[in-house]
């Protein structure tokens, strides 16, 4: 049973930071686990990116597409900053495989739209209907990720957009901003999250060759600033997918111990300081995670 005074310091902890968090901690095979409001829908930003990339992969073991095949990629926008090929100048031929890992280890997110266009939502959508994993939905490109109030804002009023991405969430987590209206963006819930990542790491459902592979990437991410830090060391590996957008804040994963224990871990944050660099709310993110798991492992 979780300690009510450990999961209220941990909220206090995080609301200090000015973070609102949704978290997941799960042992993947004793099947036990603690969590702060694990079932609120919240933004996805780049964690729908895994979804995808299962889709896409369950595809290449079955045949349905050649991991091989060659892909166009449209030139980016370098002053947007995203990494991969939203940096190009020029288009590029990738290969489906290819695409995955850039979407995955460097959340590239013009290779993701790419593996969209093959896959689409709907398709997404169908395969996790299949696995019974619920509370994550993938509606649109990630292309959408990078047309949002703070692209319109100069450099010095970053904090305009940061304000309305704070002050303009409803009771229903409705929200002006698109990107951060759950009824209209990719959503996730921590729970669901975590079963996705239950599934991939336990094989239950999907083929032993497409699973691996997901790790694989998953444990290629370079992203590693957030949770990374308080949970990865020499005997313990750390797999996980990162989202940031506006105030956003999340990463997920799975962290395997040299002892054989497997935990799933996604925490999911929304800031409520108007800021886009908050070295201080993400290391409150990762000691949150932390805190739960050390209590969750004994």
């Amino acid at each position: 049973m979780p300690d009510h005074r450990l999961l209220s310091a941990v909220r206090a902890d995080l609301a200090a930071a000015g973070l609102r968090a949704s978290i997941v901690v799960r042992d993947i095979d004793a099947g036990r686990e603690v969590a702060i409001d694990a079932d609120i829908p919240t933004p996805a930003a780049s964690l729908a990116k895994v979804p995808i990339a299962l889709s896409v992969l369950l595809r290449i073991a079955d045949g349905r597409i050649d991991g091989a095949s060659p892909v166009t990629v449209p030139p980016g926008d370098p002053a947007e900053g995203t990494p991969g090929t939203g940096r190009f100048r020029h288009p590029s031929t990738i290969a489906v495989d290819d695409l995955v890992s850039l979407a995955i280890s460097i959340s590239d997110n013009g290779a993701a739209d790419a593996l969209l266009a093959l896959v689409p939502a709907a398709e997404v959508m169908a395969d996790l209907d299949a696995l019974g994993i619920r509370g994550i939905a993938v509606r649109h490109p990630f292309a959408d990720l990078s047309d949002t109030p703070l692209e319109r804002f100069a450099p010095d009023d970053a904090h305009l957009a940061h304000t309305l991405a704070i002050r303009g969430s409803t009771p229903a987590h409705g929200h002006p901003v698109r990107q951060l209206d759950v009824a209209r963006t990719n959503t996730v819930t921590a729970a669901g999250f975590a079963d996705l990542l239950e599934a991939i790491w336990r094989e239950r459902g999907i083929p032993p060759v497409v699973a691996s592979r997901l790790r694989e990437h998953l444990h290629g991410n370079t992203t590693r600033h957030r949770l990374a830090p308080d949970l990865a060391a020499d005997d313990a590996r750390w797999a996980s997918k990162t989202g940031t957008l506006l105030n956003l804040r999340h990463e997920a994963g799975v962290l395997e111990n040299a002892d054989g224990s497997r935990f799933a871990i996604v925490a999911l944050s929304a800031s409520t300081v108007p800021a886009s660099v908050q070295p201080a709310a993400e290391a409150a993110l990762g000691a949150a995670a932390r805190a739960l798991y050390e209590h969750l492992r004994g």
